[in-house]
């Protein structure tokens, strides 16, 4: 596994520097071509889109498309909804156009869904040589049995390779639409952001060769991985 960590203080500074890095990569880009973002749900993003938005005062958003590494099957307004977690402290605090958010359309059947997303994220996106997009930076952060996304442990469609995949999740809400493995594989960036000691073990775990944890895949499919945390690893 090729990856590198970097180590924060606690959860504040990691949101800041997370945000800061995220950052750097939106002004650094080639304005003329479109920049692909897959978000994160969970707990802890809420706090690095508050950070980015405070941060990213006078920056121009022009061509940066937002998608979802995995989105609940709930309607857009539900608490439980990803869409929902970034709509307010990201994409309407940074004035993000409607046409530069491409949200997971859970409001409709499933297979629309999810040939509307890849549609989508296909449309926009370069593509490698496998027709997978290849995102400039997807997001990810890891639960305590290792899944991300939402792709968990005992997935029993795991070698597919569509780009995006309902999945039953052994969480509520249990319906889920997620980017699969070689699309993750196939991004130029994934960040895997963890904030809370809980989940070092899981981290440490991943590490070992035999590990079939989700993250590990991830990790071992790629030819770098960026790691942020606020808690130190083995």
């Amino acid at each position: 596994m090729n990856y590198s960590h970097e180590q924060f203080a606690d959860a504040d500074q990691l949101a800041e520097g997370v945000a800061s890095r995220w950052l750097e990569l939106i002004v650094q880009r080639d304005e003329a071509k479109p920049f692909t973002v897959a978000l994160s749900g969970g707990r802890f993003p809420r706090a690095y889109y508050k950070a980015l938005a405070k941060q990213a005062v006078g920056v121009a958003f022009r061509n940066v498309h937002f998608f979802w590494g995995d989105e609940r099957v709930v309607p857009p307004a539900d608490e439980e909804s990803n869409f929902k977690l970034a709509a307010v402290p990201l994409l309407l605090a940074l004035k993000i156009p409607d046409e530069q958010v491409h949200r997971v359309l859970t409001e409709r059947d499933e297979a629309f869904a999810v040939t509307h997303a890849e549609a989508e994220i296909c449309r926009i996106a370069d593509l490698d040589a496998e027709g997978q997009p290849i995102a400039d930076l997807v997001l990810l952060g890891m639960g305590e049995d290792g899944h991300v996304a939402s792709l968990f442990p005992g997935d029993e469609a795991s070698d597919s390779t569509a780009v995006y995949r309902v999945v039953t999740s052994p969480k509520p809400p249990p319906r889920r639409i997620t980017l699969g493995y070689p699309a993750l594989a196939a991004a130029r960036e994934v960040w895997v952001v963890l904030s809370g000691d809980g989940k070092a073990d899981t981290l440490a775990a991943a590490m070992e060769p035999d590990s079939n944890l989700p993250i590990a895949r991830v990790l071992r499919s790629r030819t770098h991985t960026r790691i942020f945390t606020d808690f130190d690893f083995p």
